[in-house]
């Protein structure tokens, strides 16, 4: 099935669908200039099928076409873009020691 991803500011979040399906999101908080993601959650029934990089990619993809800078307090988050150092760029440098990036 086709995934995609889509924000849905009304809640906040960036969510992905697999198909028609909604197969999880990623809560954010925007201040400013500013993205904190909060949390990220994959429905069990959609685990082992790279959603969440989907999700991932798709998130820090727009808050980078939006110019935003990324506070990634998701575990989630922080740990896929400290495997993806080419989106390390998005966090403040004086904020990347506070994330372990």
């Amino acid at each position: 099935m086709e995934s995609r991803v889509a924000d849905n500011p009304g809640r906040s979040r960036y969510e992905v669908f697999d198909g028609d399906e909604l197969a999880g999101f990623t809560e954010y908080h925007r201040y400013r200039d500013e993205i904190a993601f909060i949390h990220t959650e994959i429905d069990p029934r959609f685990a082992g099928r790279g959603l969440g990089g989907v999700l991932a990619r798709g998130a820090l993809g727009a808050a980078r076409e939006q110019g935003l800078a990324v506070l990634p307090f998701c575990p989630f988050i922080r740990g896929w873009i400290g495997k993806h150092p080419d989106y390390a760029d998005l966090v403040p440098q004086e904020q990347r020691a506070r994330f372990g990036l």
